[in-house]
């Protein structure tokens, strides 16, 4: 990865633990820059930013809030999600899985700082993912 954090625009790489932000996932390629990271800048209005790993029950319900992550997209590149993706969500699409009981797991170190603008960290250790 290049050091995305002199670009114009672009917040600094930090995760919500204070060190550089780890990639997300490259199948499905995600991040609002299509990079691998939850990075932001300017121009992500929705602040893609929350590393997290998709569950059925998640995918349920963000296509009963009106954003559909399980339906391909060809025409836009995107794959479609399934369980156990991981995917850039919009911090306030997790805070409102969150204050329904459908929060799905996150990745800390995936997971920009720009987060903490919406969400607290105590809640992201909640449902921190721990591997095996």
């Amino acid at each position: 990865m290049f050091d995305q954090t002199h670009e114009p625009g672009r917040r600094a790489a930090i995760n919500v633990l204070g060190g550089p932000l780890r990639p997300c996932s490259t199948e499905p390629l995600t991040g609002f820059y299509r990079d691998a990271c939850c990075n932001t800048g300017d121009e992500d209005r929705g602040l893609h930013t929350v590393c997290a790993i998709m569950t059925t029950e998640f995918l349920a319900f963000s296509r009963s809030a009106g954003n559909d992550l399980s339906t391909p997209l060809p025409d836009y590149g995107f794959p479609g999600l399934k369980p156990g993706d991981r995917w850039c969500l919009c911090a306030a699409r997790w805070k409102e899985a969150l204050e329904a009981g459908q929060a799905p797991y996150v990745v800390l170190e995936s997971t920009h700082a720009a987060t903490l603008q919406i969400v607290t960290l105590a809640a992201l250790r909640r449902y921190a993912w721990q591997p095996n």
